[in-house]
């Protein structure tokens, strides 16, 4: 069974074209995908369809094999967690109380929302609090922090909702080098299906075993980083002259008009 497959799926703004149109793909179980492209070519538009937020004009999207649209929120929300690109700041809650949120589709009952989180609930939250290096400031507000310990406390929400899947649209938005390095040896390093959108291409190169490149909503290129991530495609999906440079121990990408 495939994590994430998508099929013949196109989606636009009602009343607008398709902004994404013709996409078939399928994410084994385990896999990390990096989707690549320029502003505008569809990214963020796709992660939304995976990650239910939006429904397909056309085609299916399934999750675990199902259709996520015949799937209640909770149902989703226990196999797929997501990580957004902009976070709110005026949260009136602390670091741990917003990634104890991530518990909410696994508890059950009548103001469970409400109560505190105990027993196993507990160690799971903690254990995502010092995943991500956020033990120091698990009580302090949410809105007092910065950018990218925001992110970190997203993540780990995201961590501690337990999912078989995370999707992430640009995770090293508002990171520091070394943050960024330790998010993408992470999210490796989990056994999840990940799937992220990242500007970076060297990271993407480094990070994924295989890249989506989108071109003005349809697919471009799929297929191994090597493969992908060619300077002809490069080309094609950025509209500039490419050049990369394989000798080091990672890629080195070069663009000009």
């Amino acid at each position: 069974m495939n994590a994430v497959e998508l099929s013949g799926v196109a989606w636009g703004p009602k009343g607008r074209p398709d902004i994404l149109a013709d996409i078939s793909f399928a994410v084994p179980q385990g896999q990390i995908m990096a989707i690549c492209g320029a502003n505008g070519a569809g990214k963020s538009s796709l992660l939304r369809l995976i990650y239910r937020h939006q429904a397909p004009r056309k085609g299916v999207v399934r999750l675990m094999g199902k259709d996520v649209w015949l799937m209640g929120a909770s149902e989703a929300a226990r196999h797929l967690a997501a990580v957004l690109q902009e976070q709110p700041t005026d949260f009136a809650l602390t670091s741990r109380q917003i990634v104890a949120l991530g518990r909410l589709p696994h508890r059950r009952g009548w103001g469970a929302g409400l109560s505190t989180p105990g027993g196993e609930d507990a160690a799971i939250i903690e254990a995502a609090l010092l995943r991500m290096d956020l033990t120091g400031m698990a009580d302090r507000s949410f809105g007092t922090l910065s950018g990218g310990e925001r992110q970190r406390v997203m993540v780990a929400r995201a961590l501690a909702q337990e999912p078989r899947v995370i999707v992430l649209d640009e995770p090293t938005n508002h990171l520091d080098i070394r943050h960024q390095l330790e998010l993408l040896a992470l999210l490796k390093g989990l056994g999840l299906t990940v799937i992220a959108t990242l500007h970076d291409l060297t990271l993407a190169a480094e990070f994924s075993e295989r890249v989506l490149i989108l071109r003005e909503g349809r697919i471009l290129a799929d297929g191994p980083p090597d493969q992908a991530l060619s300077e002809a495609t490069l080309a094609d999906a950025f509209h500039v002259k490419a050049r990369i440079d394989r000798t080091g121990p990672s890629p080195r990408f070069s663009f000009h008009l």
